[in-house]
């Protein structure tokens, strides 16, 4: 399970960057495209917090649908998954959402 290895990770940047505050919550962004479990990260989040200063905060997680714009007909469509195709039968797609991993903010005391 690489969500644990990636919660890890974010649990480390945060507290780099609020230097000891005490963190009351996180927001995460995952995009459905990410190939990150949400759930999975919910997961792990209470586990590597323990003992930080992140313990007991509340993780907020927003996913992004996957999007991408046609590159014949330049309509944009939704995608499930990254093998998709335009309505109009082109694979030629230029992705526009959907494979964010980032911090989006972090609740301090």
């Amino acid at each position: 399970m690489h969500e644990l290895a990636i919660t890890e990770s974010i649990v480390e940047s945060v507290e780099d960057h609020v230097r000891g505050a005490k963190v009351l919550r996180v927001v995460l962004v995952i995009g459905k495209l990410s190939g990150v479990v949400p759930d999975s990260v919910r997961a792990c989040f209470d586990v590597c917090t323990e003992g930080t200063v992140m313990e007991g905060a509340l993780l907020d997680i927003e996913e992004t649908p996957g999007r991408a714009r046609c590159r014949d007909c330049a309509a944009q469509v939704d995608l499930a998954d990254t093998i998709a195709l335009c309505p109009c039968g082109s694979a030629n797609l230029a992705l526009l959402s959907g494979q964010e991993l980032k911090i989006r903010s972090v609740e301090v005391v």
